[in-house]
């Protein structure tokens, strides 16, 4: 978010007592009355589960207490798979939390989504980036707010393992490979690990592996001509990405750390590989920031919960470009889609585009925001908060998520079951054929 994204944070944070004044005072500048919807419950569905869920619950705690509006979030594994037939069969809740902008746009076409409050595009307008308003905005009508982001394409490891290795974090692809190399001899093991399986659908952290890829070796230009579908799956720009990625992914000297060998990579859950790399048996993993929520819930071989610090059990690092010192990160984010009019869900989607939800919700831990008046300070380690402070940075060349922003046919279909197959030992060639061919479907 995915941004192609983000960027860019800043303002410091008011005091919860400032909160409460600053909800009722948007209430009285809507002009609604501001205990009309006291009492009232808000539903809100998504894919975000477990303790991330229970944090989300959380986060309108002040917000329920200020306006007494009720919000009960719950999650659903399955949410991706199954919330348009949800919605076309009229199911929706008041509020659906998309994570793709292309399903975003499939929910949109069905008519059922209601166009964002005025106080909800006021609030994006203030607190977000241009590019954010933009991703939920379709025939000029705005729909939905932009949520929580996420920087794609950091790599986890362990700093005391690093140090006793005697190996430092790269700062080109070239190195990334060589330290690969490295780790490899020095421990006789595979140094990485892998997961794309997901209860949603499997494959979709390796496309997050070629995107990054293809940002970094063949620019911003080509990148954006392929989301668009101007550059085709068989182009060579996109093949030399999966060559790259496969001189990791499928090498089975390189994974599947403390998982078994190439092909179990379609088996791991792509969250499970948090504990593999908290107690040892996996030096390297690429994945999102969000990766950061899943070291609450795993323990290092001592049986301690993994400290996030650069001195600390594990850390990450922005996968490097081809040329030291580039700036180029691909993101993702979600975006609060609402099924319902009634002023109660416009006040919670107003609220949910301020920095005092950011904050709320930053401050539990294990997430981000880019929402640019939000305080990077509250999030939960080093490396959340400075990757909040990334966003912020003019500097950063961002792009949202790839797939996501694909045909959902292609970016959460044949893309993602691509990513599988390739896995499974099927040539790139045919592969890239097989996914260009989403787009006839």
């Amino acid at each position: 978010m995915r941004v192609s994204l983000h960027r860019r944070i800043a303002a410091p944070i008011a005091i919860a007592t400032i909160v409460g004044l600053a909800l009722v005072g948007c209430a009285e500048e809507s002009g609604t009355d501001s205990g009309s919807t006291e009492g009232q419950t808000v539903k809100i569905s998504g894919g975000i589960t477990g303790t991330e869920a229970d944090a989300l619950n959380k986060s309108f705690d002040a917000f329920t207490k200020d306006t007494g509006i009720k919000v009960e979030y719950t999650g659903d594994k399955s949410f991706e798979g199954n919330i348009v037939t949800k919605v076309t069969g009229g199911s929706a809740p008041d509020i659906a939390i998309v994570p793709q902008p292309g399903l975003l746009k499939t929910l949109v076409e069905t008519g059922e989504v209601k166009e964002a409050g005025e106080e909800t595009s006021a609030n994006v307008d203030k607190n977000w980036s241009p590019d954010w308003k933009k991703y939920g905005t379709f025939d000029d009508k705005f729909y939905a707010a932009p949520m929580l982001a996420s920087i794609k394409g950091y790599v986890w490891y362990s700093p005391a393992q690093f140090k006793e290795w005697g190996v430092t974090v790269p700062t080109t692809w070239d190195e990334t490979l060589a330290l690969t190399k490295t780790i490899q001899e020095k421990t006789g093991k595979a140094p990485w690990c892998a997961g794309f399986a997901s209860d949603a659908a499997s494959g979709w952290p390796g496309t997050d592996w070629i995107e990054d890829l293809v940002l970094r070796q063949s620019g911003p230009d080509v990148y954006d001509s392929w989301v668009a579908g101007d550059t085709k799956f068989t182009d060579p720009d996109i093949k030399k990405a999966f060559d790259s990625v496969g001189e990791i992914l499928l090498n089975p000297n390189y994974v599947n750390a403390g998982y078994g060998d190439v092909k179990s990579i379609n088996s791991t859950a792509f969250g499970d590989v948090a504990a593999k790399v908290a107690d040892g048996s996996c030096a390297l993993t690429h994945q999102a920031s969000f990766l950061s929520s899943n070291f609450l819930d795993v323990k290092t071989a001592a049986g301690a919960t993994p400290t996030v610090a650069p001195d600390g059990d594990v850390y990450g690092f922005v996968l490097p470009g081809i040329e030291a010192g580039s700036a180029n990160i691909e993101v993702g984010g979600e975006f609060v889609t609402p099924f319902t009019d009634s002023e109660a869900v416009k006040k919670v989607t107003a609220y949910m585009a301020t920095p005092e939800f950011a904050d709320a919700r930053v401050s539990l831990g294990g997430v981000i925001s880019a929402n640019l008046n939000a305080d990077p300070s509250k999030a939960s380690s080093p490396l959340l908060q400075d990757a909040m402070k990334l966003l912020q940075d003019s500097n950063t060349t961002v792009r949202f998520d790839g797939s996501d922003l694909m045909p959902s046919t292609v970016g959460s279909g044949s893309f993602w079951k691509g990513m599988v197959n390739w896995i499974d030992g099927k040539d790139t060639d045919t592969v890239l054929s097989d996914i260009q061919a989403g787009y006839e479907n």
